[in-house]
């Protein structure tokens, strides 16, 4: 696995206090992706269960991890974090705060490669989503400053799927060379966080349409038609799930 634990405890202090408190790097202008470049795109995984006291995060997680390995990417360039004590071992990391965005700050994406990160989780309204192996928070503004350490003006995918989730998909997150999809508006629920579920509906609604989707903006699509449906048949307050394509990435294909 391409991203190890810190060997010393006093190197990841000091990565985790640089990580938290510098502000993001001012980028180059985003370069003017052409439809070639963009659909043979090499992508590098960042994958987050955020909660580990129901399986429903660390099965969509499995899940995606398995989909990504089928288009291509090497099992190396895949980093898989958890927070349940069960699934943590040789090639599952902590899903720790510090350990989250180390594991997105050292994505180093290159000419040709693109970023893609998935958090699953709880979320807090107006803070960000849960970690409960430490009992942290992951705000937007600290993804926002990991993803432009590890991914730069390279393509990138973010998808945060909590409720309350919605904040992701708005300033300082929304860059041009972005694509962020979360599960819900910043004041809204989402659904299916029990015992009894296999998936969460956002998560259920986003694998099943993975195989169908050619571009993230056709994904988005029909995840928040399929979530909005289950809704409905329940009777709950619409979660509206978030999107922001940014300017330079607006119709960024799936990995082929």
């Amino acid at each position: 696995m391409r991203w190890q634990r810190l060997a010393a405890w006093p190197a990841m202090v000091i990565a985790i206090a640089l990580v938290a408190c510098a502000s993001a790097p001012d980028l180059p202008p985003v370069p003017q992706y052409t439809p070639a470049q963009l659909d043979s795109l090499h992508w590098r995984a960042v994958l987050v269960a955020g909660d580990g006291t129901l399986r429903v995060f660390d099965n969509a997680v499995a899940r995606m991890a398995r989909w990504l390995r089928d288009r291509g990417v090497r099992p190396d360039e895949i980093a898989r974090l958890s927070a349940a004590q069960a699934v943590i071992g040789q090639s599952v990391e902590s899903a720790s705060w510090g350990h989250v965005l180390q594991a997105v700050g050292d994505m180093k994406a290159g000419p040709g490669q693109a970023c893609f990160v998935f958090i699953t989780s709880h979320g807090h309204r107006d803070a960000g989503v849960a970690l409960s192996y430490d009992g942290a928070i992951l705000r937007p503004g600290e993804l926002d400053r990991a993803l432009a350490s590890g991914c730069g003006n390279a393509p990138t995918v973010a998808i945060v799927s909590a409720c309350f989730s919605g904040g992701f998909a708005a300033a300082p997150m929304d860059r041009a060379n972005r694509i962020i999809i979360t599960a819900a508006r910043a004041d809204r629920a989402s659904f299916g966080c029990s015992a009894d579920q296999t998936y969460t509906y956002f998560d259920r609604c986003l694998l099943a349409n993975l195989t169908r989707a050619g571009t993230w903006r056709d994904l988005f699509r029909t995840t928040s038609a399929c979530v909005a449906e289950r809704e409905q048949r329940n009777r709950f307050v619409s979660s509206e799930p978030q999107g922001w394509f940014g300017p330079a990435v607006p119709d960024l294909p799936l990995p082929r």
